[in-house]
């Protein structure tokens, strides 16, 4: 299933997504950016999207806005079709 292309709006300033490399809990999260990544930052090749791996911490998505408003979502077991779906929920926060 390839990504839609999601493309950021200029009030999105940065994506962090963070996650364990080994839980089940992260499962999801490790197969969207197997699935997605490369065609995420093939939409907005110059946005930053950081992947940040510590082993035993719960996956979370975090968007950080213009004036450095930031909002975040768990992804603790969620599918990579759920987490897509979590990302486009935070992009289209304004």
């Amino acid at each position: 299933m390839a990504a839609r292309a999601v493309k950021f709006g200029g009030y999105l300033k940065e994506l962090r997504i963070h996650l364990c490399q080994k839980s089940s809990q992260s499962q999801g999260v490790r197969d969207f950016i197997e699935k997605h990544y490369v065609d995420l930052k093939k939409a907005n090749p110059k946005f930053p999207i950081l992947i940040r791996e510590c082993n035993g911490i719960q996956p979370r998505m975090y968007a950080r806005y213009a004036q450095g408003k930031e909002s975040s979502v768990p992804l603790t077991n969620l599918k990579a079709e759920d987490v897509m779906k979590q990302l486009e929920t935070l992009v289209a926060v304004k």
